[in-house]
């Protein structure tokens, strides 16, 4: 069984950065998909960026140009840069690692993102 464990989650004022960690406590086929989902109070669960096989990415349209999704196989971490924060992007941050057709899916146990002065 996979566990994976966020890390780098905290508060920051607006225009700030923050630099999310996910590791992977066993390994991650390199064909799954694994990525970053959020929450806010009151709001559903949400794509922010995924990371596909084959280097391709994909953004929500709220986070493109603001947030880069990398990962290094080697390490079994994801990372997800986040820079020019938003108070619309405090949410709580999970990560997510699934086989392509879905079948197999992991989840992180979450960390706290809050941007305010």
């Amino acid at each position: 069984q996979v566990q994976l464990v966020e890390s780098g989650g905290g508060l920051v004022q607006p225009g700030g950065s923050l630099r999310l960690s996910c590791v992977a406590s066993g390994s991650i086929e390199s064909n799954y998909r694994v990525g970053w989902y959020r929450q806010a109070p009151g709001k559903q669960r949400e794509l922010v960026a995924m990371h596909i096989s084959g280097g391709s990415t994909t953004y929500a349209d709220s986070t493109k140009g603001r947030f880069t999704i990398s990962r290094d196989i080697a390490k079994n971490t994801v990372y997800l840069q986040m820079n020019n924060l938003k108070p619309e992007d405090t949410a709580v941050y999970y990560c997510n690692a699934h086989s392509p057709l879905g079948r197999v899916n992991y989840w992180g146990q979450g960390t706290q993102v809050t941007v305010s002065s």
